[in-house]
């Protein structure tokens, strides 16, 4: 599964892999209309300063979002010389475009699966549990032996993302609320979007899949099946979000004493210096920055962030290679990135960053997992299409059954790769991502006085080393285990 959205300047991804295709849209204004309003992500030096909105007005703008934590502003502004007005504060240290960022997959339209979705697998109502369909956490709690010591009570994982099912059997006995960050209309285009700060339901299903690898506790089971889970939706459904409303999530996290932080988002950022039009350029990137403070806010009240690596098959350790990926993905917005450029969230400090193992090799991971050895940290089953077509590419030679199952919306039409209804199978490093942070978990449940630097320790000295020996580019230290981590000393 993958959905893919586009952060301030760059795109951002919902790691999981649905379609490879990128759908980037920028309002334009049409011949003789007025101008239209567009969004920007501004970073002050420091602490916003207590005229910031009145800086702001004077530039052509208006504040919509403020993130006084960590010393940032969302704004809108129909001022095409905006960016420029603002070179003469002195006080702002970077600002940028904020770009839709565009939820971007395959729909669930049986086609995509070549009129072949997984239909030997039983139904809610004719099966008890659904454990013998779920490789990927019997891989990671040693077919369950973890929950004899383990599960995870009085830890709590905090998942960004599309929002949580608050009435899957499987997820509503653990769900502990959660909090909405979409504003009202999303970015305009979304009438559903009241604004409601309550309303972290689950309009995609990504969300919901992903809390049931951390926390399910029913049908399937998450690899802490008495994790307390916490939702924080940052997107609308089919629509986009901003790297303001995720960082504003971030915080939110933090600030209500989560243990663990999953992001199963993927991104790239430059570095650096980018240019935009005729806006002349910034020597620092406000969405790097805005990244950075807020990560490290979660990581200084003790938090412990989780994020996927991404699936575009690059190798991370390769900084200019991700600069020429990111120029010919979006050259054509009027983008141009030199120099350096990482992958956001996952090559930030204080994130620890998953790549996706599969079921069928110890030697291989997934085919579109992002990779590099000063990069991964731990590998986590993510699932993918199978060895046949990991030889072929092939789609007609897809296997979905190799793909994990987990939790979906009771109330989503069924995902394409399966006839079943409330739970689905789906690949991707999004789908990895919450094994880890599940394993963080219970890890912060059995030693809450760890440090996130000390949860990170354990998980990758106890991961299984799979591929070449030691920490490689490929798994990291290993592919994650909780049962190792919890008996291992």
């Amino acid at each position: 599964m993958r959905l893919k959205i586009f952060s301030s300047i760059i795109a951002a991804t919902l790691a999981c892999s649905m379609n490879m295709g990128a759908d980037l849209t920028v309002a334009k204004t049409a011949t003789n209309t007025a101008p239209v309003a567009k969004k920007y992500l501004i970073a002050f030096k420091s602490n916003l300063p207590p005229n910031y909105s009145t800086v702001i007005s004077n530039a052509g703008g208006r504040v919509v979002r403020a993130l006084p934590e960590i010393g940032s502003v969302e704004v809108e502004s129909s001022k095409d010389a905006f960016l420029i007005n603002l070179k003469s504060v002195s006080n702002v240290q970077a600002a940028n475009l904020e770009i839709k960022h565009q939820l971007d997959y395959k729909k669930n339209d049986p086609a995509a699966a070549d009129n072949q979705p997984v239909t030997d697998f039983p139904q809610p109502e004719a099966i008890e549990s659904y454990w013998n369909y779920q490789w990927d956490i019997k891989n990671v709690t040693e077919d369950g032996e973890s929950y004899k010591i383990n599960k995870g009570n009085g830890a709590v994982v905090g998942v960004i993302d599309t929002g949580i099912d608050p009435n899957h059997p499987d997820l509503k006995g653990n769900l502990l609320g959660g909090q909405n960050f979409v504003p009202k209309g999303g970015f305009g285009d979304d009438p559903t979007e009241t604004g409601d700060t309550k309303d972290f339901k689950d309009r995609d299903g990504h969300g919901t899949h992903v809390a049931g690898s951390i926390a399910a506790n029913g049908k399937i089971q998450g690899v802490g099946p008495d994790l307390g889970i916490r939702s924080y939706r940052v997107f609308p459904a089919n629509a986009g979000a901003a790297t303001s409303w995720i960082a504003d999530a971030i915080i939110q996290a933090a600030d209500d004493g989560v243990d663990v932080i999953n992001m199963s988002i993927g991104g790239f950022d430059a570095l650096s210096r980018y240019s935009y039009q005729n806006s002349g350029s910034y020597s620092d990137i406000a969405d790097m920055l805005v990244w950075k403070r807020a990560i490290q806010y979660a990581v200084k009240k003790n938090v412990t962030v989780v994020a996927a690596a991404g699936n575009e098959s690059l190798n991370l350790n390769n900084p200019t290679t991700i600069t020429d990926y990111m120029n010919r993905e979006y050259g054509y917005l009027g983008l141009q990135f030199k120099g350096a450029s990482i992958e956001v969230p996952g090559q930030l400090p204080g994130v620890m960053t998953v790549s996706s193992s599969n079921k069928w090799s110890t030697e291989k991971i997934a085919f579109y997992s992002n990779y590099g050895s000063r990069s991964i940290d731990v590998a986590a089953p993510g699932g993918d299409n199978g060895p046949v077509y990991d030889a072929t590419l092939d789609e007609s030679l897809r296997d979905f059954h190799y793909r994990t199952l987990s939790t979906w919306p009771t109330y989503l039409e069924p995902y394409f790769t399966a006839n079943l209804h409330s739970y689905a199978l789906l690949h991707g490093t999004s789908m990895a991502s919450p094994k880890v942070a599940g394993i963080a978990g219970v890890i912060k449940a059995a030693h809450p006085d760890y440090s996130p630097d000390q949860v990170t320790a354990a998980i990758r000295q106890t991961a299984k080393d799979y591929g070449k020996a030691g920490n490689d580019h490929l798994y990291g230290a290993g592919e994650a285990n909780i049962f190792n981590a919890l008996t291992q000393k």
